[in-house]
């Protein structure tokens, strides 16, 4: 499914945004910087070849503000990203902006079209329903802060699984009758938030590639696939205690339960996957 030749280019348009009145105080009035980066949780990477998203507009909204329309614009320019190649740490700027000082606990992206190309198969473009008039909403719990002088990190990590609905049966002779696109996107406070990483192998230190690896606290927080040479990497997890599962098909499935992730740091984890017989 990856074919990672180069990191994803992606030309970046982003409005400058003012606030008016004076400086008092740099943690409460002024402005900070925000980033926003995209990564993605995958299909098993075997099939699908392009994962493409268009994002026309993107919008935060403050919490707590005392106009009556608290949304700011921080992007209005064509952006596609391919999906597939951000994956296990990495990601694509989506838009860096100035940004009044304030907490957001709210944004929304505007996206007007996504397409999807099966390996030896066929390419499936969808329409987003309302994606490019009212936009796809993305909360973020806790919301994020951004602070005078200072830099936030905003990560929006789609997941193609459950993002792209699969119409039809790959295994069947009637085949692929299309997808439909039902967004679904985790947004973090990537500022304050760990990742973890590691190998894969098997019980004769074979390094394995494809195997899914998952991280879970009460549901499944995120999911990637190790790469050619077994690595995997889960990032924006929030701090925390939480279950990391690892498996591949003709193996077993491993799990290690009260895994630590701490905020700005990475945790590792390796797996040995063992045979089924």
């Amino acid at each position: 499914m990856k074919k990672i030749q180069f990191i994803l280019l992606i030309a970046i348009s982003y409005s400058m945004l003012l606030l008016n009145g004076c400086q008092k105080d740099n943690n409460t009035e002024g402005t900070g910087y925000l980033i926003i980066k995209v990564t993605d949780a995958p299909f098993p990477i075997e099939y699908v070849e392009e994962a493409l998203v268009r994002i026309i507009k993107v919008e935060i909204r403050e919490k707590k503000s005392e106009d009556g329309y608290p949304f700011l614009t921080l992007m209005e320019d064509t952006v596609t990203i391919d999906l597939i190649d951000l994956r296990n740490g990495v990601t694509a700027v989506l838009l860096e902006t100035d940004i009044p000082v304030g907490e957001y606990d709210l944004v929304r992206l505007y996206v007007d079209h996504a397409g999807i190309t099966i390996k030896d198969w066929d390419t499936y473009f969808m329409k987003v329903p309302s994606g490019a008039q009212t936009g796809i909403k993305i909360f973020m719990s806790p919301s994020i802060r951004v602070e005078g002088g200072l830099t936030s990190e905003l990560l929006l990590d789609f997941d193609i699984s459950k993002s792209f609905v699969l119409k039809g049966n790959m295994s069947t002779p009637a085949g692929i009758k299309g997808f439909n696109f039902k967004p679904v996107i985790r947004a973090v406070n990537n500022t304050t938030a760990g990742r973890v990483e590691g190998v894969v192998s098997d019980t004769a230190n074979v390094l394995l590639e494809d195997a899914s690896v998952w991280i879970e606290k009460d549901t499944v927080i995120s999911t990637t696939y190790t790469d050619s040479i077994g690595q995997y990497a889960l990032i924006g997890i929030p701090a925390g205690s939480y279950s990391v599962f690892a498996t591949k098909e003709g193996y077993d499935t491993v799990t290690f339960s009260d895994i630590e992730v701490f905020a700005g740091n990475k945790t590792l984890q390796d797996f040995e996957l063992t045979p089924i017989e």
